[in-house]
């Protein structure tokens, strides 16, 4: 079972790692040839990727309570969809600190999360050597990914398409965060390759990249769908029965299906439920929905994270 999980493993992290180079390299070709002002590309590109990234966040009630105990789904259900909507109104209310909140626990999550997945493809590998250290790549594939594309120059045009009152968020202070967070990258480089993770360190330059040269939109969008939820969908298939029984058939792409098709209708609820909001909105749906969407994303993220923590810290102790 070991050796199909560490092909699927070894699989994703292909596909995230080539994922993020297509959209460094469409990003270079797309801003040279429509301009870099050109927004189309950037929404069509962001919506699919954030739509491949929203399922993975559906199954956190299959892994965190046990079978046939409808009463505590219930309650579970239904907390962390209250959650969620307390993030959402909270976000809509105090857009600029309820935006500076999720930048700040989207890095949190999205790096000790990674840094999981590297600790359980290392065991599933037998891995001997240096150990991972966590504090450099879960601060550097956090930080990369989330805050330089918003401290970037070309975060205004993006951020006013979003909701124009974050475009200050960082309150004149984006020069200072971007050569705090470039310094961090570059300490957390060294200390990877000072203990030979050079697969790490590429991991690193990638999104180090992909903020980088992307736009603001496809950086995170990317990030999210490609690197993020991938990664941690495949995570999700060792704790999965049926996930689990079509490894021991060796058939990993088929266990990977299983971790994926119980999400697909959170998918298809996401997009229905911002479609309704955008409707409530006094403003024109096209102007409002890739905000709505991210404000969702980002509630969604908050009782997400809360339930995964546990199993990364496991994962991390290891």
């Amino acid at each position: 079972m070991n050796a199909a999980k560490l092909k699927l493993f070894t699989g994703i992290r292909t596909f995230s790692s080539i994922s993020v180079a297509i959209a460094i390299a469409l990003s270079i070709i797309f801003s040279s040839l429509l301009g870099a002002d050109s927004l189309g590309w950037q929404v069509a590109l962001a919506a699919f990727a954030l739509a491949l990234g929203i399922p993975h966040g559906a199954l956190d009630h299959l892994v965190t309570l046990p079978k046939h105990q409808p009463i505590r789904m219930a309650i579970f259900v239904t907390i962390y969809v209250a959650i969620a909507l307390a993030a959402i109104w909270a976000i809509l209310q105090w857009s600029v600190w309820g935006f500076i909140a999720v930048v700040v626990m989207s890095s949190l999550h999205f790096g000790i999360g990674d840094s999981a997945f590297i600790a359980e493809s290392d065991q599933l590998s037998g891995r001997q050597g240096s150990a991972l250290p966590v504090w450099a790549y879960a601060g550097a594939s956090g930080l990369l990914p989330v805050v330089i594309p918003l401290v970037n120059s070309r975060s205004t045009e993006a951020l006013e398409k979003v909701n124009e009152s974050l475009v200050d968020w960082h309150h004149g202070y984006d020069v200072e965060i971007q050569i705090a967070v470039a310094a961090f990258a570059t300490i957390a480089l060294v200390a990877l390759l000072s203990r030979k993770r050079y697969r790490e360190a590429i991991d690193i330059a990638l999104i180090a990249a992909l903020a980088s040269f992307a736009p603001p939109l496809v950086a995170f969008a990317v990030y999210f769908g490609c690197w993020h939820a991938a990664r941690h969908t495949a995570r999700l298939t060792s704790l999965l029965p049926k996930s689990i029984a079509t490894y021991e058939n060796s058939q990993p792409i088929k266990a990977l299906f299983n971790a994926i098709a119980p999400g697909l209708p959170a998918l298809g609820g996401t997009i229905i439920f911002v479609i309704l909001l955008a409707g409530f909105s006094r403003n024109n749906i096209s102007d409002t929905f890739l905000w709505l969407t991210l404000v969702t994303i980002w509630a969604l993220t908050v009782p997400h994270m809360l339930v995964t923590a546990k199993l990364d810290r496991a994962w991390l102790k290891k």
